[in-house]
């Protein structure tokens, strides 16, 4: 069904012309390009960037979404295109030929939809809406990820709210304040209920590419850093930073669409890596290992082995069991998590990793 859709017009960034798309395909000849590329399109077509873009098909909430905004085209492109392409942690859209809108025009600037998107509550579903509100901006159809979740403007920012159990959401907050602790650049977590909530770090100032567009869904840990390297020499050193707290986390879920680099909006400029976000499957998410076994231990060697085959060095970051310990106590204080079962799995993979590096 993807590709049956056929678009025509401009990739937009901002108000700026990016690229004519002519036949849902790039036509860089036809105009000069007046603001820098996403660099998903360097190696992938439009319309697999526009469906990286959508809400998952199989989010519940997503479906409940697309029923209340009659959207019966069930493709990631139709929900994308609804929106225009546009999301919230960048400033890309498309602009189809015939239509004369500005990018005041399909930013998002309510979130209307909130409610379905992260609860999909029967009060939400069954709610009269407007016209108005049905044909409004929702950034929900481009809120990507396999948990409910959603976007709520609050005294002008946005914050994302995610679902969790309750050792999914300390394990979010947990690694996110640890790993600033350690002097690392973390998204900022905080509880929220029954729900995480996370600001939008982009600010709307700067553009998120995930590193899916730059290496699709290859995640060798070697292939990864010299992308990132030759891209910008800092960007290594980050990216091995991001795969230290997955070491000593135990991230399992470190996939290519949630990590990633941070550009400028205007000029394309590659900053840094974003921060160090997405680790609510980390730690106790999946259960607790008081005296970590070998699938404990499993995502220490490849950071250990890339060092070694790149012949880079690592400087650990000090930590010690107090700091350990009043940061478990810390968290989520009213849930029932096992503290000191935290602490011990974390403390030995600190030690493991001391015992390989230092």
């Amino acid at each position: 069904m993807e590709n049956s859709w056929k678009i025509n017009g401009y990739l937009m960034s901002g108000d700026r012309k990016v690229t004519v798309i002519r036949d849902s395909e790039q036509d860089p000849d036809a105009d000069p390009i007046e603001a820098p590329m996403p660099l998903f399109l360097r190696k992938f077509s439009l319309l697999s960037w526009l469906s990286n873009r959508a809400v998952c098909w199989y989010r519940c909430n997503g479906r409940i979404l697309r029923k209340v905004l009659r959207i019966t085209d069930a493709s990631a492109i139709a929900a994308a295109m609804h929106v225009h392409g546009a999301t919230i942690t960048d400033n890309y859209w498309i602009c189809q030929e015939g239509e004369s809108l500005t990018y005041a025009d399909v930013r998002f600037t309510t979130d209307t939809f909130a409610d379905i998107a992260l609860t999909g509550s029967f009060e939400s579903y069954s709610k009269q809406y407007t016209q108005e509100e049905l044909r409004g901006n929702c950034p929900e159809l481009t809120n990507i990820g396999s948990y409910e979740k959603c976007w709520r403007l609050q005294d002008g920012a946005w914050w994302m709210y995610k679902v969790g159990e309750p050792e999914e959401r300390f394990s979010e907050i947990f690694v996110a304040e640890l790993g600033k602790k350690l002097g690392f650049p973390m998204a900022e977590y905080q509880a929220a209920g029954p729900y995480v909530k996370t600001p939008d770090f982009t600010q709307g100032r700067l553009n998120l590419e995930l590193a899916e567009g730059l290496i699709g869904g290859y995640e060798d840990y070697a292939f990864n850093y010299d992308t990132f390297t030759a891209l910008n020499p800092k960007l290594g050193k980050e990216y091995l930073d991001i795969l230290f707290m997955d070491a000593l986390c135990y991230n399992r879920d470190r996939h290519t669409q949630n990590y990633g680099i941070l550009r400028d909006q205007d000029t394309g400029e590659i900053l840094s890596m974003a921060p160090n976000f997405d680790n609510n499957n980390a730690l106790i998410a999946n259960g607790y290992y008081p005296d970590p076994p070998n699938e404990w231990d499993r995502k220490i060697p490849p950071f250990v082995d890339l060092l070694k085959e790149k012949k880079l060095s690592y400087k650990l970051p000090p930590l010690d069991r107090d700091t350990l310990t009043a940061l478990a106590e810390s968290v989520l204080p009213g849930e029932d998590i096992d503290r000191p079962c935290v602490v011990l799995m974390v403390w030995n993979s600190m030690q493991r990793l001391r015992e390989l590096l230092c």
